[in-house]
Parts: structure tokens; sequence; C-alpha cells
């Protein structure tokens, strides 16, 4: 395999837990010439831009952390966002990552190089070559902004969840929040009890279930130290979490997972919330898992508060001094809980990307709807492989899956040393059969739920699709380690 004609063997685009995932592995496996590039100004990707008050992971910690690095210390079942960012940080440190990070650089395209076979990156620092592409930028990078009319003429505070800025207090504010997603979620019992009076803008109500959260004690955390307490802690966390959705979304018409799960979000609410009316406002009309539940101990019951009003009146414009449905909302901040650009153009990758003959990957898609073998890579773009592509993720925790598609990674880049061969490619008739595959195993999915069309769920594609892995996890980490190689051509 030759490096001639190139800056590294290995560009790895994104410095979250997927980029320096991918980057551990690769130096345990003897890939050391490569570079992690990032717009930010630290690590972290997700848990390095979202620091609003609230912010914790949504799983338990014990399953939210590579395999191989487990967290003795974590503070709750539920780390909060500055434990996760503080885990980062010791992974990058720990495994001597640091050095290979270039900060504030943006990937604005990328193309392939045919008779070099090589991708040259474009990047805001100037041109960068490489022999591989891994695209370890995630699906919640692009903050989605509403398009409502006047949102640009409000006059008061506008900050998006995962721009949040820590110089405005809130304290005696008139404030607004639109979305009631998993930012939302957190957010609103945490500044709720500040504020001279929230209203909190609701499109659809999400199914929240109780958090099985808790501090975790000193002899809590010395019990995972004895042999064998970390491993027994981690299969019940990830039986827990594959239980509350893979299995719950996947195999809905199979399982009753879905069907307790409600049940438990019912007897919440009923627990929770005081007014029938507010109540019955906050009652989801699809089935759970159309998109993804929360978990909260104290988002339901602030809506007691008498300083809390939840509208679910359309909104029609924003104005300079509020936001108008029926009535005007008088407000000083507007928080924008509105999410990512998910399954949407530009975010996967979140850069343009031309492959073999010039072929652009959105417009690909565009044609031919999302997909990608073994949701890594796709034909007409060879070396460049992905994290998180379409039909990869099955909803589980994002670090099995980085742990599962790192696997397959390197089973195909340790045959192209093999081999050497310098350009690796999917062939057009495997990436055909796993699409085909994918479709065909979907019918058990909860997607195709007639309720879940009042959902307006995020997985949802502009093609009606949702490009979620319909499989178990422990298929999926199988699979990783056992795909024919002969599915990929190496030249």
């Amino acid at each position: 395999m030759s490096t001639k004609g190139i800056d590294h063997e290995i560009v790895i685009v994104g410095a979250g837990f997927s980029g320096i995932g991918v980057a551990i592995e690769l130096r345990k496996a003897g890939f050391d010439d490569f570079v992690i590039i990032d717009e930010a100004d630290g690590v972290g990707g997700t848990w390095h831009w979202n620091t609003y008050p609230g912010v914790a992971v949504d799983i338990p910690s014990f399953s939210y952390q590579f395999s191989f690095e487990q967290r003795t210390d974590w503070s709750r079942v539920y780390a909060p966002g500055r434990e996760l960012k503080a885990y980062a940080e010791s992974c990058v440190d720990k495994y001597e990552l640091r050095p290979r990070i270039r900060f504030g650089i943006t990937v604005v395209g990328a193309d392939f190089d045919e008779e070099a076979d090589r991708w040259v990156l474009h990047t805001t620092d100037g041109e960068l070559t490489a022999r591989f592409v891994i695209s370890a930028t995630g699906v919640l990078t692009r903050p989605k902004l509403p398009e409502i009319p006047g949102i640009e003429s409000f006059t008061g505070t506008t900050m998006h969840t995962s721009r949040w800025d820590h110089r405005q207090d809130l304290r005696g504010k008139r404030v607004a929040i639109i979305g009631t997603g998993a930012s939302a979620v957190q957010v609103i019992p945490e500044i709720a009890s500040q504020v001279q009076h929230l209203t909190v803008f609701q499109r659809t109500p999400i199914w929240c279930l109780p958090r099985p959260d808790l501090p975790l004690p000193l002899a809590a955390r010395l019990a995972l130290k004895i042999p064998g307490g970390r491993t027994v802690t981690r299969l019940v966390s990830q039986t827990y979490v594959e239980f509350t959705f893979p299995l719950a979304a996947h195999y809905h018409r199979s399982l009753p997972t879905a069907a307790i799960g409600e049940r438990a979000g019912l007897a919440h609410l009923r627990r929770q919330v005081k007014d029938p009316a507010v109540r019955a406002a906050l009652t989801p009309k699809y089935a759970l898992g159309c998109k993804r539940p929360s978990f909260s101990n104290d988002y339901l019951s602030t809506f007691n508060r008498a300083n809390v009003t939840l509208e679910t009146e359309a909104i029609s414009e924003i104005t300079p001094t509020g936001v108008h449905t029926t009535t005007e909302h008088p407000a000083d901040v507007l928080i924008l809980a509105t999410g990512f650009k998910v399954m949407e153009s530009g975010n996967m990758p979140t850069y343009d990307l031309h492959g073999v003959g010039g072929r652009n990957l959105e417009t690909w898609w565009d044609e031919n709807r999302l997909q990608a073998y073994e949701g890594v890579s796709v034909p007409g773009f060879p070396n460049f492989f992905s994290i998180i592509g379409p039909y990869g993720y099955n909803g589980a925790s994002y670090f099995t899956l980085i742990e599962n598609q790192t696997r397959h990674i390197l089973r195909c880049l340790h045959h192209a040393r093999t081999k050497d061969a310098d350009r690796i490619e999917v062939t057009e008739e495997a990436n055909d059969r796993y699409f085909r595959e994918m479709l065909a195993r979907r019918g058990g999915q909860v997607f195709w739920d007639e309720s879940c069309a009042v959902a307006n769920s995020y997985y949802f594609d502009k093609h009606g699709d949702v490009p979620l892995r319909p499989a178990s996890t422990l298929e999926s980490a199988w699979r990783s380690g056992h795909f024919p190689l002969t599915d990929y051509a190496f030249t």
C-alpha cells in the first residue's frame, strides 16, 4: 500500500466520540499515519457543543462508554454532560491522540482522485490529501432552525439549545421555548424555577418514561472496581437499553416491549400531571418508538407550576416582542429546542463529497434513497467509510455503533494491507443486496404503524424511509466481524 503523494494515510473528520473511538482502534491496530480534524475548538462533539442547563446522557452511563475504557467514577446512573466531556478529554489524553487533532478546521468538500487513488479534502485551512477518509461527523451536528415567519425580527435574546449562551441570566425573564424533544425535556425543569414565566410551545407530545436515575454513592463506585463488577453492571445496562428502544422499535409486531413501555409512560403521566386538560395535551397519539422517547422524572411535573404554560396551538409568526399563535405570548428570551438536521441533505456527511466519475453523494442519495452497505460504505466512493451511515445505527448506544463500525473498517484496512491494495470499494451487488435486505426486514418495525404519521419524527427522510438498521445489537456486532470481504473490491 503506497503512501506516495498523500499527506496522511487516513483522515478522520470529527473529534467527537466516533472520531476518538476509531482513532484509538487505529493506533491499536498499527495504523499510525492519521490525523483528526474538527471545526470546534475542543473534543467531544455533541458534548462539546451542548452545555445547556440539565444536559445529560439519555441512557445509563454504563452503556454510554467504550467497552475497553469503562469508568468507575460516574456520579450518577445518567451522567451529566460535563462528565461526558471530561470522559472524552481523558480518552484523548490516555491514548495520546491530542497531537494528532487539528481544531478549527471545517471540511467544505472532498473529491476522489481516481488516478492517484486518494481523497483531496478542501478545508478552511487549505487542501489535505489522504488515502482513506473516515467520516465521524455524527448526526447531532447541524442545529435545525425553525422556519417560522418573523423569527429574525425578535428583539429579545434568541438561542438554540446546542449553542447555549451562558452569559444570559434567565432570572425574572419571560421565556418562550419552542420544541419538546430530548433537549427541551432536560432544559425545561432546570429553568422553570428561575424564570418569571415559561411558555412551552409543543407541536407533538413526546413519550416520557420514568428515568431510573440516582446518585452513585462511594460504595457503588467501589463495587464497580471489583473483578466482574463492571461486566455485570454493563450487561444489565445493555439489556435495559436494548429493550427500551431497539427491540421495541424493530420488533414491534412480535414483542410486547412497546406496549409495556406505553403503559409505564401513561402511568407516569397520570402520577406527574394534576390538570386533566394539560395531561391530555401531553399524551402522545402515536405508538411508542415512532420517535425517540425521553426519560425524565421531573419534566412532566413541571407543568404543574403556576408560572409554566403549555401552548399547543400552531405558531403563526414570531413578532419583535414574542410568539404569536391565536394570541400573543410576550417573551424576553426565545429558546429553540428544535433539534438537529438528522435525515436531511447536507448532514451525512456535512460536506460536499464527489466520488468516482464526479458522482455527488447527496445527489446519488436523492436519486437512489439513503443507503450504505452495513451502514459503512457506498459504491462509487472508494476509500470512504462512515461511522454512522444509513442503515448502520439501530437505536442502541452510540458507543456500540462506533465499535461495530470501527471493527468493519479495520477488517477492510487490514485486508487492503495484506493485498497491497490502494483502493477499497464496496461492490454494487453487495450494496444492493444489503439494501434489499434492510427494506425486506422493516415490516416489523413500529415506524410503519399508522399512528406514526402524526409523530413528526426525524427518523423519516424525505423519501419516507427510516434508515435505521432493523436488527438487534448482537446481530450488528456479529456481522461487523463476519461480513464477506469479497463484498469489496481491493485493487
